[in-house]
């Protein structure tokens, strides 16, 4: 519909994000909805990703096939990348990996961590 305006085109956008597990790319977001919006750019996309990184409402996972691929779950937990499907997986643990607390006995502060992991996904290896 034409005639959005600059803050609902970026609510839609973030709603978008935050409605999938997928792990979009800018370009899938621009896809899911230059039909509903049909004056959004590609490059209004990315600038609002950009603002919603910084403003912490995002996180880049990784680049996959070449294009940044963000998380709306912002929690903390690591990603599996599957190398066959380009799948971008969610992990979550509860406790601290032994790395994690060799790091705070050896007295450093983790202020953020972004952990991910390649290989074939169980789907794919079956395949």
């Amino acid at each position: 519909m034409k005639g959005h305006n600059f803050s609902s085109k970026r609510e839609a956008i973030f709603k978008t994000i935050a409605s999938t597990k997928a792990h979009p790319s800018a370009r899938w977001v621009y896809d899911r909805l230059k039909d509903e919006i049909p004056d959004l750019s590609l490059g209004t996309v990315y600038r609002n990703i950009a603002l919603f990184k910084e403003q912490g409402k995002v996180v880049s996972v990784a680049s996959v096939d070449g294009e940044e691929r963000i998380d709306a779950d912002v929690s903390d937990h690591a990603h599996f990348i599957c190398e066959k499907c380009s799948g971008v997986f969610d992990l979550h643990q509860s406790e601290l990996s032994p790395l994690e607390k060799e790091l705070f006995k050896s007295g450093f502060e983790i202020n953020r961590k972004n952990v991910v992991f390649y290989g074939i996904c169980s789907k794919c290896s079956k395949n």
